[in-house]
């Protein structure tokens, strides 16, 4: 298959860019075709990926928006170590446009921030910068609570005291997130939100039956 010689073909560019880069960076290479186990390379130790490791938020983004989805590029992150990480994410298409997979590059660069804003600081001149929080998980359960995590903080209080209405913006927001692409999802989101599956399922179900756009 086509995708096959592609994620081929990457093998050797992930290891390249690993290595020209040095210790601080780290090559992923995501079959996207398999959504909870989507690493399939990895070079150099920044997230803690490994083969068989699930996509990150990010990623479940990318596919939730299909061949539609564009490269990101320079994002910067902050895992919850607090170590800030500058990624970019490109994705892969077979020779028709459709989207596979992606190679994603993170860096860490905690070091050099804090060299900067030391420079700066001396300079007179400090405007510190927020990152928004990621969560790169080796397994779909922390790739799930993540998100959860993420839907919660945006919310302001705990996922588990919803009102009817703020319990359909919040599957409306993890749908948007990609999150129900993951086969055991389901399960997990019920739990953590004190809800029965068949409940997830008929929101599921209701977002499905919106109509475009609302």
């Amino acid at each position: 298959m086509e995708a096959d010689a592609l994620f081929a073909a990457m093998r050797p560019v992930v290891d390249g860019i690993q290595a020209t880069f040095g210790r601080k960076c780290e090559v992923v290479l995501h079959d996207y075709r398999r959504v909870e186990h989507s690493v399939i390379a990895v070079a150099g130790d920044v997230t803690g990926r490994r083969v068989g490791s699930a996509m990150s938020q990010i990623g479940l983004s990318m596919l939730r928006q299909g061949d539609d989805a564009k490269d990101d590029l320079n994002y910067v992150t902050r895992l919850p170590d607090g170590r800030v990480i500058k990624s970019s994410t490109i994705l892969l298409r077979t020779s028709d446009g459709h989207m596979v997979g992606a190679v994603c590059i993170n860096l860490d660069v905690t070091e050099m921030r804090v060299a900067g804003r030391l420079l700066t600081e001396m300079a007179g001149d400090l405007d510190p910068l927020e990152s928004p929080s990621t969560t790169f998980g080796t397994d779909i359960e922390s790739v799930v609570d993540g998100v959860l995590a993420e839907v919660e903080d945006a919310l302001g209080h705990p996922l588990t005291r919803l009102t009817v209405a703020e319990r359909t913006e919040v599957f409306r927001q993890l749908d948007q997130r990609g999150l129900f692409q993951l086969r055991r999802a389901v399960p997990m989101v019920a739990e953590r939100l004190g809800m029965s599956r068949q409940s997830v399922y008929n929101y599921i179900t209701r977002l499905k039956e919106e109509p475009a756009g609302s």
